[in-house]
């Protein structure tokens, strides 16, 4: 009888077993429930974000017809100056000139032009994309530009214009602001009052003023003396006495000369035939420049 029992006993045990399903030793779920040794899907790989475009920077458009130039929304005028000889130098209507001023001597030009103003801020923002002046303001000169820096902004406007501007010569420029062949041979660009036509240390406020807020001289060109000096192409050097035909200065030398006084100076660096000169490197809060264009 007992060993029945225990055989009855061994059978229960034996089904209970076979009918329990194992257990995973990870997880401790079902083996038929169990995910740990199925092959997982690869994940979808991310989807990259569209990268916009960055917008390309417009070319700035520029022209010139009939005397206008105009980059972008900016125009500057040229006036043309019809050739001629004069004498350049310490004329008699210039009062108490510097040595290097003299000797006298005759000059003659060709037909060439010349900018109405000095170049203001806006059109150098125009050209170059900065504007490096202490005194800021659109219609203001531009300042504080060295030789070497009209250099590039010229080439760079002479790329977007396919023009030829430069600076002026010293000699095209003192016969511009003597009034060229329309001279009435005042010691200022335009008169003998300075007040009339230029500002300067006397009336500026020690700042720079907006083109054309003075009187023009008989070419109809403004600020030919006062506001802010202006750089010629030239190099600086002493005068002779012998007659010359469309000097362009030195051949050799390190310094370029610069012309027409400023708001900074007084009455007497505002003559038309004053001269000074600077490396070409050098920046100054009252040095700019002026255009001009051979025919």
């Amino acid at each position: 009888m007992k060993a029945k029992l225990l055989l009855l006993l061994f059978c229960l045990c034996t089904v209970c077993a076979i009918g329990q399903e194992s257990l995973c030793r990870k997880c401790q779920k079902a083996v038929s429930k169990c995910v740990c040794n199925k092959k997982q899907p690869a994940p979808k790989p991310k989807s990259k974000a569209k990268q916009t475009a960055k917008p390309q920077p417009r070319k700035q458009t520029a022209s010139y017809s009939n005397h206008v130039l105009r980059v972008g929304n900016v125009v500057y005028n040229m006036k043309r100056v019809e050739g001629g000889t004069f004498t350049m130098g310490a004329t008699a209507e210039m009062s108490e000139p510097f040595d290097d001023e003299k000797p006298t001597h005759q000059v003659t030009l060709s037909s060439y032009s010349i900018g109405e103003t000095e170049v203001t801020q806006a059109l150098w923002q125009a050209v170059m994309g900065s504007n490096p002046s202490s005194f800021k303001g659109d219609n203001l000169p531009v300042e504080r530009v060295s030789w070497d820096d009209c250099q590039i902004f010229i080439n760079k406007l002479n790329n977007l214009t396919g023009q030829r501007f430069r600076l002026p010569t010293e000699a095209e420029w003192e016969f511009a602001a003597r009034g060229g062949n329309r001279s009435n041979h005042t010691q200022y660009s335009g008169s003998s009052s300075l007040d009339e036509v230029a500002w300067y240390d006397g009336n500026s406020n020690r700042k720079t003023h907006p083109v054309k807020t003075k009187k023009p001289n008989e070419l109809g060109l403004y600020d030919m003396s006062g506001n802010v000096w202006e750089w010629c192409q030239d190099r600086y050097g002493s005068y002779s006495s012998s007659s010359q035909s469309n000097p362009t200065g030195p051949s050799s030398g390190s310094r370029r000369v610069y012309r027409g006084g400023s708001w900074s100076r007084t009455a007497g660096d505002c003559r038309s035939s004053s001269r000074l000169y600077y490396a070409p490197d050098g920046r100054n809060y009252s040095l700019g420049l002026r255009l001009a264009l051979s025919e």
